[in-house]
């Protein structure tokens, strides 16, 4: 059979293979794809997806050196990385250590070299820095698949994950206070305004603090909340109040934060918003919103048992129906 060694590029095409080869028939073709792989003289580029045919073959095929002497290599791996790696992956995947060598090496070196500096613990970006030079090599350039390759776990890399600081307003430092979590950025700055211009209070609650939830993400910020705000915020003894959407993504929401928060906080939703929102729609006769599909409508009894039997009733049929509130029902001119 023809080789490729005068073919150029590293990837060929499947048409290219048809040209090279003369393959007169579909059958042809397949067999010589076929008895190239299994020579180890082509490997198949999945990513490439298929030609749609059957047999199905790959529209692309990564060319492999032919009888590559990798001795080499092996010793390399073999004897020359960190005993505490686990090389067998990439002692039967040569190519791929060809592919991530810059990457072990460095991990290797760093692991012999460096070890105690695992003791403190750092960010995920640090940390990546750190070892290969590359601060998203952990989080977006493969790092993780490299690491489990050598059979480590992520943790004895002793690194932490960031979240965005936390967005918050405080008319007053004294405690215990009260404190309201927003879900959504404009009703946050709407009753932030209303505070800053002398509101004395939100819908007859004595509100101290504001914070910006930021929706479905929120849960990765507040598990920061001690380190992420001043003291007087973070005081055990604060009442802790959650607004948002009065949908099932809003209520996941408030349950996941009652699990974080309530061994330490009292903790309960924003009820005098929430019948705000209720008793406004009702009121104007404002055609609700349908739900957003694909929500998580796994939620229990957290949130709705701290309603009376009659709101509890509404926000039940309503959800039950297919529709929910929006937060920014509530504007400047309601608080």
């Amino acid at each position: 059979m023809k080789d490729l060694s005068s073919y150029s590029k590293k990837v060929i095409e499947l048409d290219e293979i048809e040209r090279i080869y003369k393959t007169e028939t579909y059958d042809d073709l397949c067999g010589v794809v076929s008895d190239l792989i299994k020579e180890e003289r082509l490997l198949p580029v999945k990513s490439s997806g298929g030609n749609g045919k059957n047999p199905t073959l790959y529209k692309k095929y990564k060319i492999l050196e032919k009888n590559a002497d990798n001795s080499e290599l092996l010793d390399e791996i073999n004897y020359k990385l960190s005993i505490k790696l686990s090389v067998e992956y990439y002692k039967k995947h040569i190519d791929k250590y060809k592919e991530h060598r810059e990457y072990i090496l460095k991990l290797s070196d760093f692991i012999t070299n460096e070890q105690h500096l695992l003791s403190e613990p750092v960010s995920m970006n640090e940390r990546s820095f750190q070892i290969w030079g590359r601060e998203k090599f952990l989080q977006k350039e493969g790092g993780k698949t490299i690491v489990k390759n050598l059979g480590m776990e992520l943790e004895e890399l002793n690194f932490y994950d960031t979240s965005e600081p936390l967005a918050y307003y405080s008319k007053s430092k004294e405690t215990p206070q009260k404190i309201l979590i927003i879900e959504n950025k404009d009703t946050y700055y709407t009753i932030r305004r209303h505070l800053i211009g002398g509101g004395e209070n939100i819908l007859g609650e004595d509100i101290s603090t504001l914070i910006y939830g930021g929706g479905k993400n929120i849960n990765k910020a507040f598990n920061d909340y001690k380190i992420s705000v001043e003291d007087y915020v973070s005081d055990s003894r604060n009442t802790i109040l959650y607004f948002g959407d009065l949908d099932y993504e809003g209520i996941v929401i408030y349950e996941g934060l009652y699990k974080l928060f309530s061994k330490e906080y009292d903790m309960i939703p924003f009820i005098k918003g929430y019948k705000k929102m209720i008793d406004k729609a009702k009121a104007e006769s404002i055609c609700l919103p349908k739900t957003k599909e694909g929500q998580n409508k796994n939620i229990s009894e957290i949130f709705l048992r701290e309603f009376d039997k009659e709101y509890r009733n509404e926000i039940e049929k309503m959800l039950k129906d297919g529709y929910y509130i929006p937060q920014e029902i509530v504007n400047i001119t309601d608080l």
